[in-house]
């Protein structure tokens, strides 16, 4: 039910922001009990004609109380008081604790959630469940659901050029968790393995762990650097790229230095893991095809997730190794098997045999290219700088300065955006903010975040 509330005031204050003032007094209506846990608040317009504000000065105040889990959005019923928000009948003890994957601003290697399509989702779910039988209580192969295996070959034929058998496939708890097995299998200690820098910095503690020698080489417009890496480290064993959309900068690896890259790896007996995370979010022209579609020396490991395309709960990732490594992988996949539940496998195959999947995946490419341009549009607007892209699920901005001090501002201040240079692993350049675009679901909510990030980093 919604409660009346007290009139609210938008006092003067020479430091603190007008959608900063209307959240406070709103998280005091909440802590004394005014504004109880499951009621509505006021919506953006009424409440902005009440106090003489612009409506994108509440919508402001209202993103700043759903990020920390004061408030909840129900779409068209409105927003409410988190069911989370707790205190005791003398208004004392309160808390409000962050719901469990609750968005925050720009918060990056998040697909859009609201698109997904959740009833056909929950459809496959039911019917997998009600046609389970007693065999699908036992463990699943260690290696992944033949079902889902025989649906990502089919996938990957079709989308990706890429052939493979079912056998080939390796069904891996996430993505950490096949780099896990990739190294299990195939690395020693002290090996030797070129990441790009910048890169993806979430994987650099499982190589330390294996005692591997990081090399990093440096990254620019198109792509690795190939040249630098067989100049200074020829001996490596094993090379990581996202060549499709570099992970953080966006570029691709050109065709010359993928066939060079495939000529070291098959004249050093090297291995090179090929993370495909985002290539399907291509704006312009079809994505460019894989590595692993030219790999004819057959040292290529092709790694693909279904946390960027569909959702990240679901923690299913896939590797595609050779012919002739497959004895190996699954002797250590008997040692560490998929965890991933069989019901989330059938269920995902049945999502990719009947075309859900595809159609999917074309809604979100439409839908990306559009949030992309509204966010670069706003970015704009407050006089930011956007470097294009041709693709991907991030952008980069660039700043001044020091780009960590930057991000520290924007992140107290609630946006989930990260520092460029907390990506480099020991190669200097342009600094940069990172930020994702994908659950920015209208223009207005563009204007409102990147009016955000300028008064938190001014």
């Amino acid at each position: 039910m919604k409660q009346k509330l007290v009139p609210l005031t938008v006092a003067s204050h020479p430091t603190q922001p007008r959608y900063q003032q209307i959240a406070r007094q709103l998280k005091q209506a909440i802590n004394s009990g005014e504004l109880t846990a499951g009621s509505r608040v006021p919506s953006s317009r009424t409440l902005a004609l009440e106090l003489g504000v612009a409506r994108a000065t509440v919508e402001n105040a209202y993103d700043d109380l759903v990020a920390q889990g004061w408030l909840e959005r129900r779409g068209q019923a409105g927003t409410f008081v988190s069911p989370s928000v707790k205190h005791d009948t003398n208004g004392e003890n309160f808390s409000a604790p962050r719901p469990q994957g609750a968005l925050r601003p720009f918060q990056m290697g998040l697909p859009a959630l609201d698109v997904f399509p959740r009833a056909i989702w929950a459809r496959l779910m039911g019917r997998r469940l009600r046609q389970q039988t007693r065999f699908d209580l036992m463990l699943p192969a260690s290696s992944g659901e033949v079902s889902l295996k025989q649906a990502i070959a089919d996938y990957l034929r079709f989308s990706r050029s890429i052939d493979c058998q079912p056998e080939q496939i390796f069904v891996t708890s996430g993505f950490q968790a096949g780099i896990a097995l990739v190294l299990a299998t195939l690395a020693r200690p002290g090996d030797g393995i070129w990441l790009e820098d910048p890169g993806y910095r979430f994987v650099r503690p499982g190589f330390a762990r294996a005692g591997m020698q990081v090399r990093a080489i440096p990254v620019d417009e198109a792509g690795m650097q190939v040249d630098y890496g067989i100049a200074r480290y020829p001996e490596a064993r094993f090379a990581l790229l996202t060549p499709a959309h570099q992970s953080p900068l966006g570029v691709a690896l050109s065709l010359p230095r993928r066939h060079a890259l495939l000529e070291w790896a098959s004249r050093e007996q090297s291995w090179i893991i090929e993370d495909d995370y985002d290539s399907e979010f291509r704006y312009h022209g079809k994505p460019l095809p894989p590595l692993k579609s030219l790999d004819s020396p057959q040292r290529v490991i092709y790694a693909g997730t279904f946390s960027k395309s569909m959702f990240p709960a679901l923690r299913v990732a896939w590797l595609v190794v050779p012919r002739h490594a497959i004895d190996d992988f699954q002797r250590q996949a008997r040692r560490q098997p998929c965890t991933a539940p069989v019901l989330i496998q059938q269920a995902i195959a049945d999502f990719l045999r009947e075309g859900h999947f595809w159609r999917h995946l074309k809604k979100m490419r439409q839908c990306y290219a559009e949030r992309r341009l509204w966010l670069e549009k706003a970015l704009r607007e407050q006089g930011f700088a956007v470097i294009p892209q041709e693709g991907g699920i991030q952008m980069v901005m660039e700043v001044e300065g020091d780009d960590k001090a930057v991000a520290d501002k924007a992140r107290a201040a609630g946006l989930a955006v990260q520092a460029l240079s907390g990506w480099r692993i020991e190669h200097k350049g342009r600094g940069g903010l990172l930020l994702s675009f994908t659950n920015i679901s209208t223009y207005e909510m563009a204007q409102r975040y990147a009016l955000q990030l300028r008064l938190a980093i001014k």
